[in-house]
């Protein structure tokens, strides 16, 4: 099934459940769905890994807003972006822990042979296309800078 049809089922749940937050949520990645499709100008669904980035980026500006409204001391502006946040991911595929990531990492490195942050663009490329939707870019850019340095 697409992601598409799963957040048209979704919605269709949470309009039945009178689920306002997951409602919202659902509505904002059919939105970025269906502007995506549209940006391209091709009449081809999405691939996975469009749809996976695109869930990624609502993630990201979620919990970035929910930080920002934290340090403003806005806990009830915070609290409604995080339970997005926790809608939205449960479209995203499992995250691997640190560890995972780090090992992964570690054998690119090992493989590759690179050595010192100059180094840093390939294995980040080659990271980032082999975990693909599985870890944050942000850590796996702060792994292999640890790996590196």
């Amino acid at each position: 099934m697409s992601l598409q049809t799963q957040i048209m089922e979704e919605i269709k749940t949470a309009m039945k459940a009178k689920d306002t937050v997951a409602l919202e949520s659902l509505r904002a990645i059919k939105s970025e769905l269906l502007l995506a499709s549209t940006a391209s100008g091709s009449k081809e669904e999405l691939s996975e890994d469009e749809e996976i980035k695109l869930l990624q980026r609502l993630v990201k500006t979620r919990k970035e807003s929910a930080r920002i409204f934290t340090e403003q001391n806005r806990p009830d502006l915070a609290e409604p972006e995080l339970a997005q946040v926790a809608v939205i991911e449960k479209f995203l595929p499992a995250q691997l822990s640190e560890e995972e990531v780090e090992a992964v990492v570690a054998k690119i490195i090992a493989e590759t042979g690179a050595s010192g942050i100059a180094s840093m663009g390939k294995v980040m490329g080659l990271a980032s296309a082999q975990l693909g939707g599985t870890a944050e870019g942000k850590t796996i850019s702060t792994i292999v800078k640890k790996l590196l340095s």
